[in-house]
């Protein structure tokens, strides 16, 4: 019978350390397919939700959003003031041959947002005000379900 503890039976300089491949199987793999919805990172479903709600919108103003770009980025570039709020969403002005872009930053909206339906919620209303905003209309002549 072989003794479980590392190095019985000899002195040992130093105290062996313990390997997560202690039996020699190999390490463990990954506990879901890939291609599951439970892989994805929440940035991953973040990106799923804003690209689903600009699909949605493009659909009703494709023609005028046609030089918008729409982005995702993790926190605001620019320092955020001390006392003032932290920005949820941005237009960022195009020129120079690049197009507007309409910024929706991910972390502070995660923060703000309790739940999933809050978050989708939050960033359904940050894109239609910021449509609106370019577009110079009410944000409720660009999505309906605005008031909701």
């Amino acid at each position: 019978m072989r003794s479980r503890v590392a190095g019985a039976g000899r002195p040992s300089a130093s105290p062996q350390t313990r390997r997560r491949d202690r039996h020699g199987r190999g390490l463990r793999g990954p506990l879901t397919p890939a291609r599951s919805p439970i892989s994805r990172t929440r940035a991953e479903r973040f990106d799923d939700l804003v690209a689903d709600e600009v699909r949605r919108i493009v659909q009703r103003w494709g023609r005028e959003l046609a030089q918008v770009e729409f982005a995702v980025e993790d926190v605001p570039e620019a320092p955020i003031p001390m006392d003032g709020p932290v920005p949820l969403g941005a237009t960022l002005p195009g020129g120079g041959g690049r197009p507007v872009r309409v910024v929706i930053y991910r972390r502070p909206v995660e923060a703000r947002a309790a739940s999933e339906r809050d978050r989708a919620r939050l960033v359904r209303d940050l894109l239609v005000e910021e449509v609106a905003d370019l577009l110079g209309m009410s944000p409720e002549s660009v999505d309906p379900s605005y008031e909701e």
